[in-house]
């Protein structure tokens, strides 16, 4: 298994939540799973002693605590005669290197940087299908939850009938909290649903994402209640023109920076330059924003099976903000969008 990852190490040592379970399907808040070329070990406490050995069946579970967690792990080491252990580096606290450097004085201890990471950035099929159920219950939840959009009703309740809806239609949890704007609110990028009530001709940006087995799914849409206006009617038509000149030029070889600089110069040619503030997009699995990213600083071509966000968007102060966002597959000659929800702006 992964047999390229041990050209360098003897183990390595996962602690970070997200790639624990990745390589074991298994959440907890406390443990490390530690991978060797010929297997895995999965360290944890009693509280998750027996969901971990139901779940966890491809590994082999070691029950500890925090106090002798390192000391374990080394105990391991030794029987197994490893001299060189890798470990997270980029997301270990000074206190949790300091434990380790103490409990495996007696070996090698490398960093790994980003190496487990990049690993993930190209989805199996399974991990795909995860991401579309988990996006189709995004899709369904958001239908319902728009019945129920009516004059005089407030961000926190648009937001808690979305978060009720995402659960109904089988969500285990939010994939990230509800961003739910309007009117001027919606010119806030990550705004936080308040008491503002919506009014007609409203602004409705609405950026949301439902969890299912442990893979996310990401979507941005904006509307309106009644008339628009034309002013923005022409701004929702251009971010949705961008957004389909991106879709149409994507695909596996294009690096990141290329991707955000389409949408970039799209605007640009159009009169607006500052108002497109954010990245393009980005990776999207287990985490809600993971590697690769639409970046100006991202020179890397996108791999085939990466699965991204593309989520142009403008925002005026005081105006109000459009943003439409799909998640995609990228494939060898395009991409498979895994977003059918619509995108007509007046409800």
């Amino acid at each position: 298994m992964y047999k390229e990852l041990f050209e360098n190490y003897d183990t390595l040592i996962v602690t970070s939540l997200s790639n624990r379970f990745y390589f074991t399907g298994f959440e907890s808040s406390f443990g490390a799973v530690v991978l060797t070329e010929n297997g895995k070990y999965l360290f944890t406490d009693f509280r998750y002693a027996v969901a971990a050995k139901s779940v966890s069946n491809d590994c082999e579970v070691a029950i500890t605590d925090a106090e002798h967690l390192y000391g374990d792990i080394a105990k391991l080491c030794s029987e197994r005669r490893f001299s060189s252990i890798g470990y997270e580096d980029e997301c270990v606290s000074v206190a949790e290197h300091r434990a380790m450097e103490k409990a495996f004085e007696e070996f090698e201890l490398k960093p790994i940087g980003s190496v487990l990471t990049e690993l993930r950035i190209v989805k199996t099929d399974d991990e795909i299908s995860e991401i579309k159920a988990a996006q189709s219950i995004a899709e369904s939840a958001l239908n319902k939850a728009l019945t129920a959009v009516k004059v005089g009703m407030t961000e926190r309740e648009l937001d808690a009938e979305l978060t009720y809806q995402f659960l109904m239609h089988g969500a285990d949890s939010l994939a990230f909290d509800n961003i739910v704007a309007f009117g001027e609110n919606s010119a806030d990028c990550h705004h936080t649903p308040g008491n503002r009530k919506l009014a007609k001709g409203d602004i409705i940006l609405l950026d949301i994402g439902a969890v299912k087995n442990g893979y996310r799914s990401d979507m941005t849409r904006t509307f309106c209640l009644g008339d628009p206006g034309s002013r923005v009617n022409d701004l929702y038509l251009l971010v949705l023109s961008a957004q389909q000149y991106v879709l149409k030029h994507l695909k596996a070889g294009v690096t990141g920076k290329e991707a955000d600089n389409m949408a970039r110069e799209f605007f640009r040619a159009n009169g607006y330059d500052k108002e497109f503030g954010h990245s393009l997009g980005h990776g999207v699995g287990i985490d809600i924003h993971e590697l690769p990213v639409l970046a100006l600083r991202n020179d890397l071509p996108l791999p085939e099976n990466a699965v991204v966000t593309v989520e142009p968007g403008l925002y005026i102060e005081g105006f109000g903000g459009i943003r439409i966002e799909d998640m995609v597959v990228i494939k060898k000659d395009g991409i498979e969008n895994l977003t059918n929800y619509g995108k007509t702006l007046i409800i």
